[in-house]
This record gives C-alpha cells, structure tokens and sequence, in this order.
C-alpha cells in the first residue's frame, strides 16, 4: 500500500473542520521532492495510481452499541482487497465522546438518528488500511461542531487525512502524483452540491492543485427502492439531494478524474462520462453496533478498485463485492456476489449508452 504525504489541506473557514488552530496549522508539510507529472509524462514514464474507494462506514452507536471485540480487527476480513496506493471511504458518523449536543435532542426525536463511534475507533479505520475518509455526509456533525472537531483530532490522530468541508481541497502525493479530494453534500459546512457554479470553479482550482481530482459526493435519496439513478432532482425528506448525473458531469466537465457516490445506502450502477468513471453509490460497507441495516439488498456493498495514470487516463478496474455480516463487519461475498450482480444489471437498465461493462470477475469497462 503506497503511502501518501500531504501536500495541503485549503483554507476552510468552519472552525469546528479543525481540532485546534495549531493543529490545523502543522498538518502542511513539503511535498518529497522529484519530477512533476506533467514532466514525467514528456519523458514518458508516466505513473499508474490505483485508488480503492468505500461506500457508507459505521462502525458503533456507542455507548450501548458496540461491535464485537470492541471492533479490533473489524475490517479484517476485507483489509487485503482494500489495500492501494490510496483507500478512501466515507465515515458516516463522528468519532466523539458524547458532546451533550445530539442533533436529535434529549429524548431523541422520533425518527431521529444519531450515530458515534468512540474516537479511539480511528484506530480501526488505520489497521483497515484506510488513509482518507470523506465527512460530506449527513451524519458527519450528529453531535454537533464540537463532535465534528473531535472526528477531525482523532483522525489526525491516527495519521488520516480527511475531505468534505467547504472550499477545503485535500491534496495528497502517491508516488509522486498529487491527487486532490473534494468531498461534497446538500448539507451547510460542506461544499454545496447543488450549487453547481462553485463545484465547478472549486475543482477547476483543484485540477490546477494537483494531477488527479477525485470527487466524493453524497448524493441522491436513500433506500432500498431508491437503486436507480434518473435525470433530475432527487429529494428525500424534503431535503434537495440534488441531482446526481448533472452534478457528476459538471465537476467532470471541470476536470475531476473519478466521482464517488454516496448517500443512498444501496448500490447504483455506474457510467463512463468523456473517459472518466461515476460510481453513483457504492452502498452499506460497515454498519457495526445496529447501525445500518441489514435487510435485503441494503446489506450489499462493495470495493470500488480504479487504476488511472497520472494524466487522468482511466486504465482499469474492479468492483468486489461484500456484504454486512449479522454484526454489521464487512465481509467478502465470494460465494453470491450479489453486489457485482446489483450494479451490473443497474448498470444496464440506466445508462444503456454509457453504462460500465462489469464482467463476470468485476472487471470494470468502457462502453465499447
């Protein structure tokens, strides 16, 4: 698994994105010295990046919710097929002691959920293999700003880097590639994915950054019937999830390489946009302590595996399919492959023209 240096982390303006201002301050290091991309590529000896990305992580709902062993060794059973040159996925919770500021209240509403994990709980995401974790989510601040700069302490913590809040461009180098993250949600503090203007000048700004852009977007409605994607708006709620194929190619128009979505808490299929692959969600990787549930296909998930060189150019990839076991764990689904299946006949009922060829072993292709 390579490892990654930060290169920088952008000047977001919510304080609670930071644990301490001193903290904050000392994340920036010099990137390792060596040739640019750009000249790597005139000399021919362009870089091959393999990313490994996850859908929604929940790891407890503390306090009462635990998983088993206190989650040592939770991601155990997928460790090795997450393991490339950057692991990203997407914390759907904060790492926090109870703040005493729930968003559900005390009681908690009616169908009101919060969810955290203990902070020591990074530590899990960093024996996973984990480097990155997107927190452009709806639940990344359940227990208010307080929660959210303590997810942001325990992560540093634990040597992660994170994405997600507004105008905050994570900027990492892997082999000498700097490769930029943007997280984004329809929710305040992140950047707003339905303000299309800025995600468009927020990423043209990365693309300039760095070699690679990489877009997480928490997107479209949720729940089990909600698989599909269609043109247009989704809502849920009476929350504006936005509209996932036009935000998608908006930022891929702008330069990004690759999008990631999440948000719906099942597999959508996935598409080729001008040469660069949208996953539009990538479903339930980990939900521990009773968190997400596990019911028909909400309990399929997957690996998404993408090797681009450094120009951006898409070279290959793979889909692995997993499954949360009757503790939430995720877990390889060798035997059904039930995952693979679920995006490649999505896939083809929603982008007949420019759906991803997913072949029997979760190669992922370009249309022909």
């Amino acid at each position: 698994m390579g490892g990654i240096i930060l290169v920088n982390e952008g000047d977001e303006a919510d304080a609670s994105w930071h644990s301490t201002p001193a903290a904050a301050a000392s994340t920036a290091v010099p990137a390792v010295p060596g040739k640019t991309a750009a000249a790597r590529e005139e000399s021919g000896t362009v870089e091959s990046l393999t990313f490994s990305a996850t859908g929604d992580i929940m790891m407890a709902s503390a306090p009462g919710g635990l998983p088993p062993k206190n989650g040592d060794g939770f991601f155990d059973g997928v460790r090795k097929d997450l393991a490339s040159d950057l692991v990203m996925g997407n914390l759907e919770q904060p790492l926090t002691d109870d703040t005493g500021a729930s968003k559900c209240g005390r009681p908690a509403r009616s169908g009101c959920f919060a969810f955290r994990s203990p902070p020591s709980y990074a530590g899990h995401l960093k024996d996973g293999g984990f480097q990155l974790m997107n927190l452009a989510n709806n639940h990344a601040k359940d227990f208010g700003a307080a929660g959210n700069r303590n997810t942001i302490t325990a992560l540093e913590g634990a040597g992660l880097k994170y994405t997600g809040a507004a105008d905050l461009i994570t900027t990492v180098e892997v082999k000498g590639v700097k490769v930029a993250v943007i997280g984004f949600a329809p929710y305040a503090g992140s950047n707003n994915l339905n303000d299309l203007t800025h995600a468009r000048d927020l990423v043209k700004r990365a693309k300039q950054e760095a070699d690679l852009v990489v877009v997480q977007a928490h997107m479209g409605a949720e729940g089990a019937t909600m698989n599909h994607v269609k043109p247009g708006t989704e809502n849920y709620l009476g929350e504006n999830r936005g509209d996932p194929i036009k935000f998608s190619h908006t930022v891929i128009d702008a330069g990004a390489d690759l999008v990631i979505g999440h948000g719906p808490h099942v597999l959508r299929g996935m598409e080729f946009y001008k040469g660069k692959l949208i996953a539009y969600s990538l479903g339930n990787f980990a939900g521990g302590g009773h968190t997400l549930s596990k019911d028909g296909i909400l309990k399929y998930a997957g690996i998404l595996r993408v090797t681009m060189r450094s120009d951006g150019t898409y070279t290959g990839g793979k889909f692995v399919s997993t499954y949360l076991d009757s503790s939430g764990l995720p877990t390889r689904d060798t035997a059904g492959q039930h995952g693979r299946e679920l995006v490649s006949t999505l896939t083809k009922a929603d982008f007949r023209s420019t759906g991803a060829v997913i072949g029997d072993d979760g190669t992922i292709k370009p249309p022909a």
